[in-house]
């Protein structure tokens, strides 16, 4: 299943540098694993925020939940999630 997933990160203002950097640091590490193994799809910033729109492909529901919610940065993230489906006019055999 495709998920439409808009994650912003939201870190207190009073958190050491040092620990916002190590978060982003793990962060940026599971991201990149995920990609590879094809379940974060894609991953687009949007500009001017601590933000982004991404494309997970999980079995369920429940795997997108237990994925995002291993994210390093997942307790200060807003998170809004929207279930995908083929569009029927779609050209691309790849976007189920």
């Amino acid at each position: 299943m495709l998920f439409h997933v808009q994650m912003t990160v939201r870190l207190p203002h009073d958190m050491p540098a040092d620990v916002a950097d190590e978060l982003k640091a793990r962060e940026k590490a599971m991201a990149q694993s995920l990609q590879r193994d094809g379940t974060w799809r894609h991953l687009w910033r949007i500009a001017g925020r601590y933000a982004n729109v991404s494309i997970f492909d999980v079995d369920s529901p429940a795997a997108l939940h237990d994925v995002l919610s291993r994210l390093p940065l997942f307790p200060y993230m807003d998170i809004e999630v929207q279930a995908l489906c083929r569009h029927a006019s779609s050209i691309h055999d790849d976007d189920r």
